[in-house]
């Protein structure tokens, strides 16, 4: 089944050009099913690189899936046009009385501003909470998912002197679990940033696990027993390149990046990327969509029930 998004966004475009199937609100209208209801609070810079990434891991399900995209201010974004933004966002006031099956929370390159000084923050937390009493299951990736941490939980991730940045082992730790069906016992993940939260800590928190982890890049899958939060410290969205953009993009800037590891050939950046997590990435949000937002949401929305609220 198709991803049901919005006519003319561009992702439509490089979507179709790999075969994905989407389809546009007026057409969606005409299906006489029930399609799930997803979000995607986008707060990275380039939001039109990232739309594409996420709704190219969503279309791989056979249920059909309606996406809203959401900002999550009013404030003019870094790198895409105010009018891309005017056409196919929403702003928060106008879908809070929606209620989702799924919502995805971006990462954000806010990685040494403590979440107090981001300039969003007081939003930010508002949909956190939104988030508690209107949404089935949703997916914190990367900085989002230790804002999440800090704001429900109290628990403040610490910073390394160096970025991590490279493609990662990981290791499955709850083989049994339904996020991880048809995984491997290990398998690759790209990772970008430089907080971190330590393992122990998540599972010191009840009601939180961490299902994967590698020895390099720590806890990467961290899930709450009613499925209702998914934690996701890396990039299962990331194209091939980005990896190589980051890098050469703070190359420029003087930033004086280390290589990413385990990523170009031979770990020679004149090298082509080891593409390696892309089965992975897929595999992830296909079981999101399935086992932790279809299998458990009710038919009627307006029957979700309000999620436990955490405890610091």
């Amino acid at each position: 089944m198709p991803i049901c998004i919005p006519g003319q966004l561009p992702a439509q475009d490089v979507l179709s050009g790999e075969n994905i199937f989407t389809m546009d609100s007026n057409r969606a209208a005409t299906q006489d099913i029930r399609p799930m209801e997803v979000g995607i609070l986008n707060l990275m810079p380039n939001k039109i690189e990232t739309e594409v990434q996420i709704l190219r891991l969503l279309s791989n399900t056979p249920l059909q899936v309606n996406v809203n995209l959401i900002r999550v201010d009013n404030l003019a974004p870094k790198h895409t046009p105010q009018a891309h933004m005017d056409a196919f966002y929403h702003d928060f006031s106008e879908i809070e009385n929606k209620k989702y099956d799924g919502l995805i929370v971006t990462g954000a390159p806010l990685a040494h501003l403590p979440y107090e000084d981001v300039k969003y923050w007081d939003n930010m937390k508002d949909i956190l909470e939104w988030a508690q009493r209107n949404v089935q299951s949703t997916m914190y990736l990367c900085w989002a998912a230790h804002a999440a941490m800090y704001h429900f939980y109290g628990v403040q991730r610490k910073l390394r002197d160096n970025k991590l940045s490279g493609v990662f082992e990981h290791k499955v730790l709850d083989p049994y679990n339904e996020l991880l069906r048809g995984f491997d016992p290990y398998f690759y993940a790209p990772h970008s940033r430089f907080g971190y939260i330590d393992s122990d800590v998540y599972n010191s928190v009840k009601g939180l696990h961490v299902i994967t982890e590698s020895p390099e890049a720590g806890a990467y899958t961290v899930v709450s027993d009613d499925k209702r939060m998914v934690f996701v410290t890396g990039h299962p969205e990331y194209d091939p390149e980005t990896l190589h953009d980051e890098y050469y993009r703070d190359l420029q800037a003087d930033l004086h990046p280390a290589i990413p590891a385990n990523y170009f050939t031979d770990d020679d950046p004149t090298k082509a990327p080891l593409v390696r997590w892309r089965s992975h990435g897929s595999l992830m949000f296909n079981n999101w969509l399935n086992y932790y937002v279809y299998q458990t949401t009710p038919y009627d929305l307006n029957q979700l029930a309000e999620k436990a609220q955490p405890k610091r």
